[in-house]
């Protein structure tokens, strides 16, 4: 009998450069979220205190996060934008104290500012995570070129504080893909090695379009870059659902599970544990 990994075209064999080490994709990782805002979607205010944020750190690593992904300005939909020093004033404190009391984690810095992305890096951060692809910073893609570093771009649809005002697409799927190869192009050519890519769920599509894109996520692996799913307790599932963010686990655990099945490596969540589960069964299936 022919196994599953043997006949999964969706599975491919990805790394990371993380400082030297390589990080593989044999098994799909978990990206635990973790807001230092006031006001994000599901989590905002959670972690008032530094405390409290390591506190949060500490129970994504015992529950198995292979990535720690911080925000320091919430990316909602309407969201207000922050001024630079307002996010490096929420930001920089916690990631000094996470990289020192964690120093074998791996941090990824949620941020669309190039300035942010290379101080963070040179605090110790890993990963830029970019929401809008180097298309709200000119020069995110020359830093990332410096940096050398792991390199993920999202697409979303105007900005936080617009990208929900009636978003629009001919064909929702191949117009990202397209964004998206062109992109990758632009930093194949600055010489950028270890690119991610998110399609965005939520950011500047209607509930439609983003089971559009999920329902055809494996289209996204013809670009041959990892692939990072972003769906964790989003109103496209508490919507459909007829639910709220704070019910939206379980909802959450079988979108998760059909972008594994469709090729996801990453997948960014808030409950680290209901991932790893989703991700060791799945793997399970397709090996045996």
């Amino acid at each position: 009998m022919i196994s599953m990994s043997e006949n999964n075209p969706f599975k491919k064999n990805y790394s990371l450069n993380i400082n030297g080490i390589l990080l593989d994709f044999d098994q799909a990782k978990v990206m635990g979220i973790l807001n230092v805002t006031p006001d994000s979607f599901f989590d905002g205010g959670k972690y008032p205190s530094l405390k409290s944020i390591l506190n949060r750190v500490e129970k994504m690593l015992s529950d198995g996060a292979d990535i720690i992904d911080i925000g320091a300005m919430s990316s909602k939909p309407g969201a207000i934008e922050i001024t630079e020093n307002e996010e490096i004033e929420r930001l920089f404190p916690v990631l000094k104290e996470i990289t020192r009391l964690f120093p074998e984690a791996i941090l990824s810095i949620d941020t669309y500012r190039s300035q942010v992305a290379k101080e963070s890096i040179e605090l110790g951060a890993h990963i830029i995570n970019d929401i809008s692809a180097g298309t709200l910073d000119a020069n995110m893609f020359r830093i990332i070129s410096q940096l050398q570093v792991p390199y993920i771009m999202m697409h979303m649809n105007g900005t936080p504080s617009t990208m929900q005002k009636n978003p629009s697409y001919r064909n929702v799927v191949t117009e990202i893909f397209d964004f998206f190869f062109s992109r990758i192009q632009k930093l194949r050519e600055l010489k950028v090695k270890d690119i991610i890519i998110d399609p965005g769920f939520g950011f500047g599509k209607t509930l439609n379009h983003n089971y559009q894109i999920l329902k055809n996520l494996d289209y996204f692996n013809n670009l041959e870059v990892p692939l990072l799913a972003g769906i964790s307790r989003k109103s496209m599932i508490y919507n459909l659902i007829k639910s709220d963010a704070n019910s939206a686990l379980n909802g959450t655990s079988v979108a998760n599970t059909i972008a594994l099945l469709k090729g996801a490596s990453i997948l960014r969540v808030h409950d680290v544990k209901e991932a790893k589960e989703a991700i060791k069964i799945v793997d399970y299936m397709q090996k045996h």
